[in-house]
């Protein structure tokens, strides 16, 4: 054995050695961190294994650039196709797990180490599957901070926007890559202003979001990020002063504040045509200022939910108040 290949196997023993008393001595593999979960401040270790529920779970994590640490989605119907998705190609990198709503017996048979998703958006007293529920099967998770406003036990306030950033900040803590977040989340920040800063002046449009129903509209409170996309572009959420966040409401009231815009909010299973079709042609709403004036203006489930495509939405509504005639 020459001089030189014995340095480079002397090097390589070094180096495998090393690397063993990192991961013994606490390194990369064993690294902990304190982190809130709503109001309540909780131990993560580094997950691998990570199953993210919706769009708006999984967007946060690629945002990131942590894909190699997700393991698979779950995307019930409502969700548009994730071909369509700016993340496209690591949705493709990731395995596409269930098309239903999230549940235990799914995330254990992922052996899953780490779970997203919202408040009753993902998580469920009713189906079994809790924050709570999953540290007792040692399994981590965690909540958009969105969702945490009415989290029993541990409820946390934070406006709709400042969430994601929360959000963002949070999961970088978590799988370490805190510089990254911070970029990110001071990219979306500049863009945010410049949209305020190009707000029509004057009194704000007055906006109504629409969701589903007819016997009774369901639209946005003041907790859900449409609320922000609303007052950030210059108009006024006419259901902005509802201490909630998704909630029914009546056609009465929706008569009573004469919206001069209609957002309707687009998802798989409840096309915006149909939506459209549906308050032209129904006697309540037909004679509304923004019916009238044919002023809607489309949202993309995943620009409405807690979600990276957040300022996307703000971009395009802004947009679209901007052209709208004086």
């Amino acid at each position: 054995m020459n001089t030189r290949t014995f340095a480079a196997l002397l090097a390589g023993t070094l180096l495998l050695a090393g690397c063993g008393a990192q991961v013994e001595d606490g390194g990369t593999a064993a690294r902990k961190v304190a982190v809130k979960r709503c109001g309540q401040e909780i131990e993560y270790t580094t997950p691998q294994r990570a199953v993210v529920y919706e769009g708006g779970s999984a967007d946060k994590m690629f945002a990131l650039g942590l894909t190699q640490h997700v393991h698979g989605y779950v995307m019930p119907p409502a969700n548009p196709p994730v071909t369509e998705s700016p993340w496209a190609s690591e949705y493709a990198k990731v395995k596409f797990l269930s098309d239903d709503l999230l549940n235990r017996e799914l995330v254990v048979d992922a052996k899953a180490d780490f779970v997203v998703a919202g408040w009753r958006s993902g998580f469920s007293d009713q189906r079994g599957i809790t924050p709570e529920i999953l540290d007792g099967l040692k399994i981590q998770s965690f909540m958009h901070t969105e969702s945490c406003f009415n989290y029993p036990g541990y409820p946390e306030r934070v406006a709709p926007f400042e969430a994601l950033y929360t959000d963002l900040d949070r999961l970088g803590k978590i799988f370490g890559v805190e510089d990254e977040a911070q970029a990110l989340i001071a990219d979306y920040r500049k863009r945010v202003e410049a949209v305020q800063a190009q707000a029509p002046k004057g009194e704000p449009t007055s906006v109504f979001l629409y969701d589903s129903g007819t016997d009774k509209p369901f639209t946005a409170g003041s907790q859900v990020p449409p609320n922000d996309i609303i007052r950030f572009a210059g108009g006024r959420n006419i259901f902005g002063d509802l201490d909630a966040r998704w909630s029914e409401v009546t056609w009465e009231a929706v008569v009573q504040a004469k919206p001069e815009v209609i957002i309707i909010l687009d998802y798989g299973d409840k096309p915006a045509a149909e939506k459209i079709k549906f308050l032209k042609e129904f006697p309540t709403t037909s004679k509304l200022p923004a019916v009238v004036n044919d002023r809607f203006h489309i949202l993309d489930y995943n620009e409405g939910i807690s979600g990276p495509r957040n300022i996307d939405g703000l971009e395009g509504f802004a947009e679209y108040l901007r052209e709208l005639p004086k």
